[in-house]
């Protein structure tokens, strides 16, 4: 089940997704560090993001999927974001180097299909970074917030789900250790939540961020063609012509 982009601006607009965002960044920020040079693709709606590599990536694109929709970004310059069929983006193969998942993996029909496709885009060396809600967290489990609709996963499963998409899970994060409570004085402590969830490393934070890079050299299965059933011709006399 897929979430409108307009309830994912809203969100972003209020005080609870403004926290869930400035802590999500700081996870996003530890994973991509340094970006000079290269190119960055934001798949479903990364947009409260990538202004973090805006100032120094060579490039930004975002990708809004077509059930989600779209909207202009950024808003006060010529536009970056575009509104694609996510099985089939409109990029060569290896175009980008870096590619953030957000708001898109849980809301994926096909996530395996959805995950080959970032692998086609991705060039050699490249990086993927998810971030997905957690099955045993909170935020999963209250439709309040965007992190509460579409598939959460677990750890185990975006690990299999990786592997067979030809990723390999290099780096993880979490964030979010807090409750879904938007009350102004309940946000206020916001910060030790996440400081001590942190500090802990309790399994019921809000969201996985999982980094991967592409397996270049994969092994493709080979189809054996099944081989026709010929049927054995026994030898016969033939009549010979008369006159012989």
């Amino acid at each position: 089940m897929s979430i409108d982009v307009v309830d994912l601006r809203n969100f972003y607009s209020h005080h609870l997704g403004a926290v869930a965002r400035r802590f999500i960044s700081r996870g996003i920020r530890k994973r991509f560090a340094d970006l000079h040079g290269l190119s960055v693709l934001g798949i479903g709606y990364a947009t409260p993001y990538l202004g973090l590599f805006r100032g120094e990536a060579e490039r930004c694109l975002a990708f809004m999927p077509g059930v989600q929709g779209a909207m202009k970004w950024p808003t006060s310059r010529a536009g970056l974001a575009a509104l694609v069929d996510e099985l089939e983006m409109p990029l060569p193969d290896s175009a980008v180097d870096r590619v953030l998942l957000v708001h898109a993996l849980e809301m994926a029909h096909d996530p395996t299909a959805l995950l080959r496709e970032i692998w086609r885009v991705l060039a050699s060396g490249g990086r993927l970074l998810v971030v997905v809600p957690n099955r045993r967290g909170v935020w999963a489990r209250m439709d309040t917030t965007p992190f509460g609709h579409g598939r959460p996963y677990s750890r185990s499963q975006i690990t299999q789900l990786m592997r067979e998409t030809w990723f390999t899970p290099t780096g993880w994060g979490e964030a979010l250790h807090m409750p879904p409570v938007g009350r102004r004085w309940f946000l206020r402590s916001a910060v030790a939540w996440e400081r001590v969830g942190g500090v802990i490393a309790t399994p019921f934070a809000g969201v996985h961020i999982v980094e991967a890079t592409k397996q270049v050299y994969r092994v493709i299965p080979a189809r054996r063609e099944r081989s026709r059933l010929v049927p054995a011709l026994e030898p016969a006399l033939a009549p010979s012509p008369r006159g012989m």
